[in-house]
């Protein structure tokens, strides 16, 4: 049995395990409707690792030292984490990059990083007896969830801007969760999911508002550090649009370093559309909340975000990594989903690719150096968004069914 408490990431105090406790009781009393979520909680181990274990980080046994579990048989019957970090040498010798890493993510079961989030949420859920789960989404968490829910057995309930993706809306609808396209934006979405868990009690699995969505993804930096242990990450970009990636990663590091099995915590990059840039934007100015972009719009739909609901956390965790953040144009993004696949064989959706982006544009602004041993995320799969990938290849016209004809294509 893992033990833990949770602890308020703005006021510091200390809380047991309660199935209705998502954020500070004290901090969360200045929450502004559609802002930024006042008393993010954290999850403290009361028993942490004091060495890398012999197994991969998740399987089983070591779960149970890693996630705050009563017991991991609670979990989905899914292989969810464990993905590879991957040399990438093309993209390495074009980028100028010899210590470049690609941790590609999209081989999670739904093809998102989020399959971290919903998988320990869902966890969580049956413990407490929780057999409905709902979240708000852009399209990625509302499709992990679905998917985690299917395999074990719960019921999902999911709010997606109408807008989203159909191959996501397909995904969820195909994996049995109730969808509720809400004719507004994703944070319409979020204030409705929460709205509806109060008066329905279904268990919120909202990003940044439940703690163990943060936990979740905490697994991935653990993942990172073990895969180049003995060296270190000096610098990790994330593409950014709740902040709840950013603050897991940025907890997972952390946590890392006082336990003792990493000298150092990387710098952190965050990369964001130009048209949904909060964080990047409250990074620049140097402020610790975001001013809500209306009307956020991107290619990088996984990214728009008008308030992101885990701002202070995020940004709070960034400047203590000595990092900051780059905002790149959706024209860069579908560049970077081409260049990627075509360079590493990754094929990610737009804002997986951004974090691509990201890293051209932090090289110019030397927020990176080329010598600096460095790790890119790929977040989700671009089969999630074929409609945006399209815009970057020019479709073939068919030809004579000779091979003259097929000749004369592949020498022209």
């Amino acid at each position: 049995m893992a033990r833990f408490e949770l602890v308020c990431s703005e006021c510091g105090m200390v809380f047991s395990e309660d199935p209705d406790l998502l954020v500070c009781p004290k901090c969360s009393v200045r929450q502004e409707a559609g802002a930024s979520l006042r008393g993010v909680l954290e999850v403290r181990l009361s028993d942490p690792l004091s060495r890398w274990p012999d197994g991969a980080v998740h399987e089983p046994g070591v779960l149970t030292r890693l996630l705050p579990l009563a017991d991991p048989r609670v979990l989905a019957p899914l292989a969810v984490g464990g993905t590879p970090l991957l040399e990438a040498p093309r993209l390495r010798q074009e980028l100028g990059m010899p210590k470049l890493w690609l941790k590609d993510d999209i081989r999670n079961p739904s093809g998102s990083t989020k399959d971290r989030a919903s998988w320990l949420v869902a966890a969580k859920a049956r413990e407490y007896g929780r057999e409905v789960i709902a979240t708000a989404s852009t399209g990625n968490a509302a499709s992990s969830l679905a998917a985690v829910c299917a395999a074990s057995g719960q019921r999902a309930v999911v709010l997606v801007p109408a807008t989203a993706p159909r191959a996501k809306l397909v995904q969820m609808m195909v994996c049995g969760a109730r969808v509720i396209p809400v004719d507004g934006s994703y944070d319409d979405a979020f204030e409705l999911c929460c709205e509806a868990c109060r008066e329905l009690g279904w268990y919120n699995r909202n990003t940044a508002l439940n703690p163990y969505t943060i936990e979740g993804k905490k697994t991935l930096a653990v993942e990172i550090a073990r895969g180049l242990a003995p060296e270190a990450p000096d610098v990790v970009i994330v593409p950014a649009g709740d902040g709840v990636i950013t603050a897991g990663v940025a907890k997972g590091f952390a946590d890392l370093v006082e336990w003792g099995l990493l000298q150092r915590a990387p710098r952190l990059v965050i990369v964001q559309p130009t048209g949904a840039s909060a964080l990047v934007d409250a990074l620049e100015r140097g402020a610790d909340d975001v001013t809500a972009v209306r009307g956020a719009a991107s290619v990088a739909d996984s990214l728009v975000v008008e308030s992101p609901r885990n701002a202070r956390l995020a940004l709070a965790r960034v400047r203590a990594s000595d990092g900051g953040g780059v905002a790149v144009s959706d024209d860069a993004i579908l560049g970077a989903v081409a260049r990627l696949a075509r360079l590493t064989g990754v094929f990610a959706e737009p804002a997986a690719a951004a974090s691509l982006a990201g890293l051209k544009a932090a090289l110019d602004a030397g927020l990176v150096g080329r010598d600096e041993r460095a790790v890119l995320l790929a977040t989700g799969s671009g089969l999630k968004d074929l409609d945006a990938a399209s815009r970057t290849v020019d479709f073939p016209q068919p030809v004579p069914p000779d091979l003259e004809s097929v000749a004369r294509v592949v020498e022209g």
